[in-house]
């Protein structure tokens, strides 16, 4: 496993969401302030490639620097308050979840080794056939 690489993945992958997340933001903030600037950056936003933050932003700078800066500026600040709470809530996360998907999966083998058992009981043939009008004594010579 290459963690260097790894590591720069994941870090680019949080990069492109925190300019997702700021996109939504300032769409947000333009729908109650300017509606006419919110329908163009909504329709720019679909167009561009908005799961590259950086290509989103480059663009963006082309045709309307206030915008960009705007998303640059929020989706910094998004960053200075959610990174430090990522590393604790995703090792919580994942231990959380691992532990679940190891319950729900030994309760599926326990369910299904179950029924197998019982299938298996109920194919079994009765070796020994009792009959009510037999006396106890002989039962037991049997």
């Amino acid at each position: 496993m290459d963690i260097k690489r790894s590591t720069k993945s994941i870090s680019s992958m949080l990069i492109n969401f925190l300019t997702y997340e700021a996109v939504k933001t300032v769409h947000e903030q333009l729908l109650e302030t300017d509606r006419l600037k919110a329908l163009w950056f909504n329709q720019f936003s679909t167009r561009e490639k908005i799961q590259n933050g950086e290509l989103y932003i480059k663009e963006l700078l082309e045709v309307h620097q206030d915008l960009a800066f705007r998303i640059m500026t929020v989706r910094e600040h998004l960053a200075n308050e959610v990174l430090d709470f990522i590393p604790e809530m995703t090792r919580t996360g994942i231990q959380q979840s691992n532990m679940q998907l190891r319950c729900q999966h030994l309760d599926r083998i326990m369910t299904t080794q179950a029924s197998e058992g019982y299938a298996e009981c109920e194919n079994l043939e009765p070796e020994l056939e009792i009959t009510a009008d037999e006396p106890e004594g002989d039962r037991a010579s049997t």
